[in-house]
């Protein structure tokens, strides 16, 4: 069963390191996103504000965009304003209208006074570096292919997942065989002498040569790190293999109901019957009875969005219960035509399943605990990049080894050939 694991974790590590290597490498700039778009295009990024006067309605620049864009519909409608930052609205082509026929889709407004600052196509690198960080984005959620990429990566995260628990039980020393009749003190001993031989693994042995120290980086590192690289794992899954996530967290721990759950409405409609203005005092109410019911502070308002092929609005806030303020979970949904309440979805302190998603998620994005956690996600992207390169070179080592006892070995059945007689 050992040399099973052995190989698994062998193989499946060769399989994943570009993956890892593209992750671990992305993830390091990615924990300083908004930072660093900041730097790059400061006159997008920063708008100063004029003295003496307010911002305008998310609603209001929502409509302002829509005018100037009339192939284009604004689903999700921030609303969450902070000074000294642009308001950003994605654009989706209208009914009827071609997927591709928008040139971009991120637009940029001055929130005092409509202005359109800058519009990208999200992602595309070819537009150049206002779009450098999303296009790392892309690489590190999907190698820049989008869905097969998504996917392809969803599958390593859960290959990587796996493979904790694999290279956890690999660092573990093999037990040595006990009398059957063995007393307590024996099995004491026992357990002591095995936990003696464990702890080596988490030493690095630096006064050893270069293949021992790189071993050692390896199997310390990971034993080391092993809780946040099992985050990361799985949280990837949550990301990427909705399909495979839901369901195992859905069994293991209660989960809420939430949008996902709800059936697409056959056609899809063109248009709600609730306006947004409409829509947006409903979200409002019912939150706020949420609020009340279930005692939880409404911190800030986060988006509206309307879900066409549900026909439904989701209305989000931070709260209380989420688990950080850079996070807005909190949320009701309710049907776009009758505004009949469907489902809330509260983050934390309602079902477990959700509880422990919701700090998965902040953590692989390093949306708590502020600049450490930044800069600690930052690191461990780092870190992953080079157990997949530490990994790497013990595979070619071993195989070099393995390669030349081989060589060694067909010299001396060589030698030890009789001479044909003459």
């Amino acid at each position: 069963m050992r040399q099973f694991f052995v190989v698994f974790h062998r193989y499946i590590g060769l399989v994943m390191v570009l993956f890892l290597v593209v992750a671990g490498s992305t993830g390091t700039m990615l924990a300083f996103y908004d930072e660093l778009e900041a730097l790059l295009h400061p006159k997008v990024m920063v708008v100063p504000a004029p003295p003496n006067q307010a911002m305008l309605p998310p609603l209001v620049l929502a409509t302002l965009v829509e005018k100037r864009y009339p192939n284009a519909v604004l689903n999700r409608i921030p609303l969450h304003q902070e000074a000294g930052k642009p308001m950003r609205f994605f654009l989706q082509p209208a009914p009827g209208v071609p997927a591709d026929s928008l040139q971009n889709n991120e637009i940029f407004v001055h929130p005092y006074t409509g202005e359109v600052l800058a519009e990208r196509k999200w992602g595309d690198i070819s537009q150049g570096m206002i779009n450098l960080m999303p296009f790392i984005y892309r690489l590190h959620f999907s190698l820049a292919v989008d869905t097969i990429g998504r996917y392809v990566f969803g599958i390593i995260a859960l290959l990587w997942t796996m493979d904790c628990f694999v290279g956890a039980f690999l660092t573990l020393p093999q037990r040595q065989k006990k009398p059957k009749q063995a007393s307590l003190n024996q099995r004491i001993h026992a357990s002591k002498a095995w936990l003696s031989r464990w702890k080596k693994s988490w030493h690095v042995r630096w006064g050893s040569g270069a293949y021992k120290i790189n071993f050692d980086l390896h199997r310390a590192g990971g034993l080391w790190l092993w809780a946040m690289l099992f985050v990361y794992a799985w949280s990837s899954v949550a990301f990427n293999l909705t399909e495979i996530y839901r369901p195992v967290m859905t069994y293991l721990f209660a989960s809420q109901q939430t949008e996902y759950h709800l059936p697409p409405v056959i056609p899809a409609p063109v248009k709600p019957q609730i306006d947004r203005p409409a829509a947006l005092i409903l979200g409002q109410t019912f939150m706020q009875k949420a609020a009340t019911a279930m005692r939880f502070n409404i911190h800030y308002e986060d988006r509206l969005t309307y879900v066409p092929n549900k026909n439904i609005y989701l209305y989000s806030v931070n709260s209380s219960l989420d688990v950080s303020e850079k996070t807005a979970s909190t949320k009701v949904v309710f049907d776009a035509n009758s505004g009949h309440l469907l489902a809330r979805y509260l983050p934390t302190g309602v079902a477990s399943g959700n509880t422990i998603t919701e700090w998965l998620l902040a953590l692989h994005t390093a949306r708590v605990w502020g600049l450490f956690m930044q800069v600690f996600v930052c690191l461990m992207g780092a870190a992953v990049t080079g157990l997949s390169i530490t990994g790497v070179y013990i595979w070619w080592k071993k195989r070099k080894a393995k390669r030349v006892a081989k060589q060694q070995s067909s010299r001396q059945a060589m030698r030890h050939q009789p001479t044909a007689a003459v």
